[in-house]
């Protein structure tokens, strides 16, 4: 298993926690996003490695960007 944190910029309600959830969970591997909405931080565990490319364009799909 896998785990990788990420910071998300751009979030600002449960809304936003919502999308980025649904968006990077669906990226295949993934097995849990944890979102906390006051750091932008964005946890992903995996079953096999994920690349940082995927996770990127996820969270753009949903609407936010990761910080660099």
């Amino acid at each position: 298993m896998a785990v990788r944190t990420y910071t998300v910029t751009g979030m600002t309600c449960s809304h936003c926690v919502n999308s980025v959830t649904e968006e990077v969970g669906r990226i295949p591997g993934v097995t849990g996003v944890e979102v906390d909405l006051t750091s932008g931080a964005v946890t992903v565990t995996s079953d096999q490695p994920v690349e940082d490319t995927a996770v990127a364009a996820a969270v753009d799909e949903a609407g936010y960007e990761l910080a660099r």
